[in-house]
């Protein structure tokens, strides 16, 4: 297994989010993590890249347990977070927002090229600023953007969120493209529909 959460719990402050969650991912699945807004699927998402310590339980990749490791080292393990609302520098280029997401990457440039291959609409507006792409070309720039640290297992937050019906769909198929490269997916949403198409399985 790729990863492995074991009866994991954390919060803010003296309130609780995450109740004792356990879920595993093998290599080369996706996997559907559904529930209602506010069910703490993002805080689930933050605890397994160190962005919120976990209070209790246990996170391993590899086999290997992260608790308390600084959630820069999570990329160096090749587990590399998506969130919500895309979260891309809405000031910097297409090119400087990907070259950003390759920052450990020795073979960045490289690997530029092969984000631009993959997403055409990229390689045409990399001038072109952030924030002034459509959304749907923000969550290709924030799935490219993760993509530069070529990840293992990719976490995806709401990838869906705020998209019109056929950009969900053009999205969907792309992550199930990635997955047919051994690209391994939790995929986190609200919308049951579209992950249930794509997902090997589904937690809730």
């Amino acid at each position: 297994m790729l990863l492995q959460v074991r009866n994991l719990r954390a919060g803010y402050g003296s309130l609780e989010v995450v109740h004792g969650v356990s879920l595993h991912v093998c290599r080369g699945e996706i996997v559907g993590l559904l529930g209602a807004n506010g069910a703490g699927k993002t805080s689930l998402l933050k605890s397994l890249v160190g962005l919120l310590p976990p209070r209790q339980g246990e996170v391993l990749v590899d086999g290997r347990p992260t608790r308390g490791q600084p959630p820069w080292r999570s990329v160096s393990n090749g587990v590399v977070l998506v969130p919500e609302g895309k979260m891309i520098f809405p000031d910097l280029t297409v090119r400087e927002n990907l070259l950003i997401g390759g920052y450990h990457n020795p073979d960045r440039l490289l690997q530029l090229d092969i984000v631009l291959e993959r997403f055409p609409r990229l390689r045409e507006r990399q001038q072109q600023l952030g924030g002034t792409l459509s959304g749907g070309e923000q969550q290709m720039l924030a799935l490219g953007r993760a993509l530069m640290a070529r990840p293992r297992l990719l976490l995806l937050d709401e990838p869906s969120l705020g998209l019109a019906p056929m950009l969900v769909r053009e999205v969907f198929a792309e992550i199930q493209r990635l997955r047919d490269l051994g690209l391994t997916v939790l995929l986190v949403e609200q919308n049951v529909a579209a992950p249930l198409q794509i997902a090997d399985r589904a937690y809730v």
